[in-house]
């Protein structure tokens, strides 16, 4: 059975790529899931004030615990296994080594779909792991709301 993972950072785009492997799943697709999500490492002013790395190795493992909540609720209601990963590093680099490390066949970012110049621009994280995942990366654009007209009055 194929093993996706799913990169989550706690954001609505990152909802949108666990829906879209749910919506996998009801189209017939079997497969065991890993939610991932990476923290940012701690800065040397962190590490001084702090003193204490495993105090600051804890915070961050809670805090992408917490930012898994919405991803875990989602993937708990679709009745769907999964396990959860946490890394810290930059983002696109280790979710290269969390898909490597839990063996995945293939990965599920959400993106802004900005565009390539303001993609390229802005360093986005989506374009970074699609060029150096070993394995295939579906990048899941968030679908905007439609906006509402207003009427002539100026109410909505």
């Amino acid at each position: 059975m194929p093993r996706i993972l799913i990169a989550v950072d706690g954001s609505e785009l990152a909802l949108d790529a666990v829906r879209h492997a749910i919506g996998l799943v009801h189209a017939g697709l079997r497969a065991d899931f890993v939610l991932a999500n990476v923290q940012e490492p701690a800065t040397l002013y962190e590490l001084v004030v702090s003193r204490d790395p495993d105090r600051i190795a804890a915070a961050s493992l809670e805090a992408g615990a917490h930012l898994m909540a919405g991803a875990r609720a989602l993937l708990d209601a679709a009745g769907l296994t999964y396990e959860t990963e946490i890394g810290m590093g930059d983002p696109a680099h280790t979710l290269v080594d969390l898909i490597e490390n839990t063996q995945s066949d293939m990965a599920i970012i959400g993106a802004r779909g900005q565009g390539a110049i303001s993609g390229a621009l802005l360093g986005s994280v989506s374009q970074a792991l699609a060029h150096s995942s070993p394995v295939p990366v579906t990048i899941v654009k968030h679908a905007e709301a439609p906006e509402v007209p207003e009427d002539e009055d100026g109410a909505e």
